[in-house]
């Protein structure tokens, strides 16, 4: 699959969209990130993108009855841009059965963890963790989306030492680089064909 059509959904930073583009950039990756599209107007991964020249959407959930009309919004865009991937980098709201079902297979999570362990968390919580319960090993999972919050099909993980004098905000920048790794070695999986994704 070559020029693979990448959307991205997150509600902070987007430390780990960055690493997208960049490898975009240096050429490491024949994809296209076509959308970023958040939860929050201020999020700052909105602003990563313009910068980049990436098209954004932010869709402020608040002003819609239900979860599914604000999803709406983000499913016409995608439809239209033709995402043909969708990754989730730290976005903050658990999609609805119809947003899944729309895009099974296409959904992907980055997950600061060692799947199953710590699912449902987030962020630095997971990290806090980790070390409250003097886990020797942590890391990260990248998996697909499903109904089931943090269940869905494991397409990579990546380990690292938790070490002694580890603080929850070390231990979330050294698994971040996991994240990136995961990330990207998985888009370069999908565009050699050594990936599957959407029944493809």
């Amino acid at each position: 699959m070559t020029n693979l059509a990448i959307a991205i959904l997150g509600s902070t930073k987007g430390t780990d969209m960055q690493a997208i583009i960049d490898a975009i950039e240096r050429k490491e990756l024949d994809a296209e990130i076509v959308l970023a599209a958040s939860d929050r107007q201020d999020a700052y991964i909105l602003e990563r993108a313009k910068k980049h020249g990436i098209e954004t959407l932010a869709v402020d959930y608040k002003k819609f009855p239900r979860r599914e009309d604000a999803e709406r919004t983000i499913v016409a865009k995608l439809r239209e841009k033709n995402a043909q991937l969708i990754i989730l980098i730290g976005f903050m709201r658990i999609l609805s059965p119809t947003f899944v079902g729309e895009f099974r297979g296409r959904l992907w999570n980055i997950h600061p963890s060692l799947l199953p362990k710590y699912g449902g968390r987030m962020s630095l919580d997971v990290h806090a963790e980790v070390l409250r319960n003097h886990d020797t090993l942590t890391g990260c999972t990248l998996h697909e989306v499903t109904e089931e919050v943090d269940a869905g099909r494991v397409i990579m993980q990546k380990k690292c030492i938790v070490a002694p004098e580890h603080t929850p905000e070390g231990l979330k920048l050294k698994v971040q680089k996991l994240e990136q790794e995961c990330i990207l070695e998985a888009i370069k999986m999908v565009t050699e064909g050594k990936l599957s994704i959407g029944g493809h």
